[in-house]
């Protein structure tokens, strides 16, 4: 097995572990800020209350002074970075590895299978850890949790507000949830900007948003946050009658002939190329037309809140005369 094959095996698996864990993202919600006066600045004299549940649904004793925080996540590095605490991580996952703003030489952990013994010699206050770790049945940081360390998981969301609620929850566990708030709000600013133009448009475009390449394509349909961005824009995805991720086959593509074809698959060199040049696609559309696109991998595919980039490419792509600038 090559070293392209042996990654579209891993892209996949992920893919369909992901999509087993999204269901879990609605336990253990931090309450909505415009419900809390999420604005308000906290009195000087009230020490927060620190959350008894993780984003799971799972107990947990949140310590009240962090120093030392271990992320097995890159959606959580870098939310963790941009509350302004990216110096307190003492290790990281190796997906997390160029995340800009994590410490130099900083130790990396295997997200499904992580070494314990070496997470514990760390000594950390906290490790924030994503469902997919638990993907294989079993729970990998028992061990540590058994040692009185906390362990808090955060699935990744499918939806654009448990977004915002899973940062707001990293904030609450850090002491730091005015941070947090700046961060949402900035984010429902933005995406109300975008919500008001896509509104408008009377003729939707179509799009089909490739996740993994061939032979093995995978999309999404609704239920996940990439599905919500295309429509804030104003367009339709093609695949919208089906439900979270799936596999789908060449010519259910050919057939729904998509206006626009978008794709973050960076395993492949030239990605956009090699959609263009497949047999049977040339008369779609998209390809005609030459309107198929790279979406930023990292920020269309971490649930955090760089989606904003994302959907920033996504709209010049799809409705390039609204988005020159």
């Amino acid at each position: 097995m090559n070293k392209i094959t042996k990654k579209i095996s891993l892209s996949i698996a992920i893919i369909l572990i992901f999509a087993s864990l999204v269901a879990c993202t609605n336990n253990g919600q931090p309450a909505d800020p415009a419900d809390q006066g999420a604005n308000q600045e906290q009195p000087q004299s009230e020490t927060p209350k620190l959350p008894t549940t993780d984003r799971a649904g799972n107990e947990v004793n949140i310590p009240e002074e962090i120093n030392r925080i271990i992320s097995i996540s890159p959606s959580n590095t870098e939310i963790i970075i941009a509350l302004g605490l990216g110096d307190k991580l003492v290790a990281v996952d190796k997906h997390s590895s160029d995340i800009e703003g994590i410490p130099a030489d900083i130790p990396q952990f295997d997200i499904m299978n992580p070494d314990v013994e070496q997470l514990v010699a760390l000594s950390p206050d906290i490790i924030y850890a994503t469902g997919m770790s638990m993907a294989k049945g079993n729970d990998p940081f028992k061990p540590i949790k058994d040692l009185g360390i906390t362990v808090v998981y955060i699935p990744s969301s499918s939806s654009i507000e448990g977004i915002y609620e899973d940062i707001l929850y990293i904030s609450e566990t850090l002491q730091v949830r005015n941070k947090a708030v700046d961060i949402v709000n900035d984010m429902i600013e933005k995406i109300d900007e975008y919500r008001e133009f896509g509104s408008k448009i009377e003729n939707k475009k179509t799009v089909y948003f490739e996740i993994a390449g061939a032979p093995n394509l995978y999309s999404f349909g609704s239920g996940v946050f990439l599905n919500e961005m295309i429509e804030i824009l104003g367009a339709e995805n093609i695949l919208k009658d089906q439900e979270q991720w799936i596999a789908v086959s060449e010519e259910a593509i050919v057939s729904k002939n998509p206006d626009v074809i978008l794709t973050n698959v960076d395993y492949i060199a030239n990605a956009t190329d090699e959609i263009k040049i497949r047999s049977g696609w040339e008369n779609i559309t998209a390809v005609k037309n030459n309107d198929v696109y790279y979406i930023d991998k990292d920020a269309s595919s971490l649930s955090n809140h760089n989606i904003i980039k994302a959907l920033d490419q996504m709209a010049k792509a799809i409705y390039p005369d609204a988005y020159k600038k």
